[in-house]
């Protein structure tokens, strides 16, 4: 689980970093700043997440279930929250309209955020048990 942790962090990490620099660069030519704004907001999770990733790895004291479960809800919270972002922030680069997607955005984000709950539930539970 380890090695899919760091693996899946480093891609994130790269593709965000990848995205950045075209928003930066290419996107700031044909973009709203509103919109590059937004689009910005989902590379900034992104690399929050491949980060986070990166440091559960690292971590001894969470169980194989335990790293599974936030790999999974990061993996699909990034996808959703990001991916969306994304396209949202590009709608008026294309012609499809991209707002008919919107509502996974804020699932995307509780994923994340269950993602940390269930790293802080389970130290506590550790905690208590100790």
């Amino acid at each position: 689980m380890n090695k899919k942790l760091i693996t899946t962090g480093a891609l994130f990490g790269m593709i965000a970093i990848i995205l950045g620099a075209f928003g930066a660069h290419a996107l700031k030519k044909v973009m709203p700043a509103e919109q590059l704004v937004t689009f910005e907001t989902g590379v900034r999770y992104q690399m929050y997440h491949a980060l986070f990733l990166i440091f559960i790895s690292m971590i001894s004291e969470i169980s194989e279930k335990t790293k599974k479960t936030i790999y999974y809800l990061i993996l699909s919270g990034v996808l959703l929250f990001s991916g969306s972002i994304y396209l949202l922030a590009a709608n008026s680069l294309t012609s499809f309209d991209f707002k008919a997607i919107g509502f996974v955005t804020p699932i995307g984000g509780l994923l994340l955020i269950l993602a940390w709950a269930v790293l802080f539930f389970n130290f506590i539970k550790k905690r208590q048990q100790n």
